[in-house]
């Protein structure tokens, strides 16, 4: 007998093996009709599959994470079923389930057209309507060969050579069609209906750009109508507030090709640019930091020290100067820990906290860049600090206050935490991690938030905290972190003299609030949808005459405001006023003030804020204390 264990403890018998399905089949006939695969002793596994021992089982379903992730991969396979049958010459290539969908790699000798994605999709929907059952069939690596070699498959049998151990591979086929895998998969094409392709692109053979081009078939599948209508929704929602589109429309910034991955900040660009960089120098100033600037150009002999040049330097800029080898800084860490040992440090020194507004550069590949989001030169609200061993929890403790309350006034609020613990290949002794990891837990823990733990995911210096945001349409950015460094100041000589008039190695906290400026800057846009709080708006208020008799006033009205302080644009163009109050309202500025006769001889201005609503007429003082107001409390 073969004794099953179901998740509520219960336990079912079997006179012999048994298949995922039939145990479903068993517990009753909606279960088995809802089973798109099982977990066996905690390992995923098909429904035809059969267990042949005393075991655990999880029967998944579309509700399950596992379960929408198998009809993901799944409905890739469906995409490669649709293609050899439209396009009987394309040669398949890879199809990976990603966050939200999947995609399909395929080498063709023309670009595909969304007609031509239109038509695929249309040819899935049919084979999904003949309902048919997808087989899997462990088949041996020999016959896998001589299965793809008559199909023509050349990029499937490279796959097959990078597996030299495996004896036997499992081979899925949609009726005539067949791909290789290792699953699970479903067991019916009616898993399938709820799925929609959703754009083209291009990508290259093992992501590598001097291999050969290929073509990507992106799409997402889901459990259930609404689930895809929700996803429909919020990528149309996030189009719509794609900063590279908002960053021309208001005229913020652009990328050109004559340095691929460099912003070019406009004056409403650098605006909002110089207000984050404000408000995080002043966050420095209030919390202990003290700010330093080091040099962009390194010597090579530093990045060796460093492990950079052994393990990083190809995505380094370098440069040669009179038989030197330099490189533009890829981060800031090695020229902190240099000012650090410029002089003789105290352990009463300690902490000792470094902030700069650090510009680095990294070579990404250029398919890899996007926007201001992924670039190649960028700015980090970098910080270290230098503490001792016994300093980890309260520095940690303190920077997690810090970073919440900056958070909550760029407008996210939602904050989810993460700790990434030792790894295998780490430094330093068991007991110095024992005491890090304890450290920045127990920071959180008197932060009084719920955190996860990756296990294995710390740096092999240190574990790390990790901060991502939510955004205003539920989308995950990861931004801030907090490093435990045992390594780095070792490595390049950083020491202090400590209690006992000996020499000791600083630990080194990296950490970073808004991380990358330009990508910081490039959330904020989306968040906001382009509409920036009033202390962040790159123009804070607009003063419009309705006709020429009131441009003195208005003038006199704007430069009363700009003398607060405020960023103020003038606009005394011969237009219609409906004209000029749609032109700036598209801009998305916080306030419009408007001045005919009426407001010139009291004295006061028409508000307009944002979203079209009318505040009535006010004295420019009373304006004046609003938007202070606004400002103050971050709104």
């Amino acid at each position: 007998m073969i004794q099953i264990t179901l998740p509520d403890n219960s336990r079912r018998e079997f006179p012999g093996p048994v298949s995922v399905a039939d145990v479903a089949k068993s517990i009753g006939p909606g279960l088995a009709k809802m089973t798109v695969a099982g977990k066996v002793d905690g390992r995923l596994v098909d429904a035809s599959d059969v267990i042949d021992r005393d075991a655990k089982l999880q029967i998944i379903t579309p509700k399950d994470e596992e379960g929408l992730e198998i009809i993901r991969h799944s409905t890739a396979h469906l995409v490669g079923h649709a293609v050899k049958q439209l396009y009987p010459t394309a040669k398949m290539v890879i199809g990976p389930v990603i966050e939200e969908g999947f995609y399909y790699d395929i080498a063709y000798e023309r670009p595909f057209t969304p007609e031509d994605m239109e038509a695929i999709e249309k040819r899935m929907r049919e084979l999904i309507a003949q309902d048919y059952d997808v087989i899997k069939k462990m088949t041996p690596r020999d016959e896998v060969i001589s299965v793809f070699k008559s199909r023509g498959e050349d990029y499937k049998l490279r796959l097959v050579e990078d597996m030299p151990d495996e004896k036997a591979m499992g081979l899925y086929y949609h009726q005539e069609y067949v791909d290789m895998c290792r699953g699970p998969h479903v067991p019916n094409t009616r898993f399938l209906k709820v799925f929609k392709l959703t754009k083209l692109a291009g990508a290259y053979w093992r992501g590598d750009a001097k291999n050969e081009q290929l073509q990507r078939i992106y799409g997402t599948a889901w459990a259930d109508k609404k689930q895809l209508d929700d996803y429909i929704k919020r990528i149309e929602e996030a189009e719509k507030r794609d900063h590279r589109r908002l960053g021309k429309e208001l005229d913020l910034f652009h990328i050109d090709e004559v340095a691929p991955g460099v912003v070019f900040w406009h004056p409403k660009g650098w605006a909002v640019w110089q207000q984050v960089e404000q408000y995080m120098r002043q966050v420095y100033k209030d919390t202990g930091y003290q700010e330093v600037k080091g040099p962009q150009i390194l010597d090579k002999s530093l990045w060796e020290k460093t492990g950079h040049w052994q393990n990083y330097r190809e995505n380094m800029f370098v440069t040669e100067s009179e038989k030197r080898d330099y490189a533009l800084k890829p981060m800031n860490c090695p020229g902190h820990v240099l000012i650090f040992k410029s002089d003789l440090r105290s352990y009463r020194d300690l902490p000792l906290r470094y902030g700069e507004f650090g510009q680095c550069h990294r070579n990404e590949p250029s398919g890899a860049l996007h926007g201001i989001m992924r670039v190649r030169g960028f700015t980090q609200d970098d910080g270290h600090i230098f503490c001792t061993e016994d300093q980890i929890l309260e520095e940690c403790v303190a920077y997690t206050a810090q970073l919440q309350k900056v958070y909550a006034d760029f407008g996210f609020t939602d904050i989810l935490y993460k700790v990434a613990t030792r790894p295998d290949n780490r430094v330093g002794s068991d007991e110095l991690w024992d005491k890090a990891e304890h450290a920045v837990m127990e920071a959180l823990r008197r932060s009084g938030v719920e955190f996860v733990i990756a296990p294995g995911d710390g740096a092999f210096y240190g574990p790390k905290i990790e901060y991502t945001l939510k955004d205003a349409i539920g989308r995950q950015w990861q931004c801030g972190t907090m490093q435990v460094d045992f390594n780095t100041a070792e490595r390049l000589g950083g020491e202090f003299v400590n209690e006992t008039s000996g020499r000791s190695h600083p630990v080194m906290l990296h950490r970073a609030i808004v991380g990358s400026l330009e990508r910081f800057i490039g959330m904020l846009i989306e968040h906001h949808a382009g509409a920036m709080p009033a202390w962040l708006a790159p123009v804070q208020v607009a003063v419009l005459n309705i006709s020429e008799g009131q441009g003195d006033y208005a003038s006199q009205v704007a430069k009363t405001l700009q003398n607060q302080g405020l960023r103020v644009l003038l606009d005394l163009h011969n237009e219609k006023i409906t004209y000029k109050i749609r032109k700036h309202s598209l801009q998305k500025l916080p306030y419009i003030l408007v001045v005919g006769d009426k407001e010139k001889e009291a004295g006061a201005v028409a508000v307009r804020a944002r979203g079209n609503l009318d505040l009535g007429a006010m004295s420019v003082e009373a304006f004046s204390q609003k938007i202070a107001h606004d400002i103050q409390h971050k709104l």
